[in-house]
């Protein structure tokens, strides 16, 4: 009996932000959606902090510089 395995990625290719929600899109296709609560420094953000993310090991993590914030995405999943 053999076992399909399906790797699925953790590295993000884009986000963005609603008023309460982080977005995240995954090189896999899949999206997913975070509470701005689970992290106080973005939530309390300007728009313009919050759009200054660069991400880092080839979308393994988020960073913000202005903030200095960093989110591993594999974290939130």
């Amino acid at each position: 009996m053999s076992t399909l395995i399906i790797n699925k990625s953790t590295c993000a290719s884009d986000i963005w932000f609603d008023a309460d929600k982080m977005f995240l899109s995954l090189e896999d296709g899949r999206e997913l959606a975070v509470p701005l609560e689970w992290f106080p420094t973005l939530r309390d953000a300007t728009d313009t902090q919050r759009s200054n993310w660069r991400l880092i090991g080839g979308g393994e993590g988020i960073h913000w510089e202005d903030l200095d914030e960093d989110i591993l995405v594999e974290g939130l999943l």
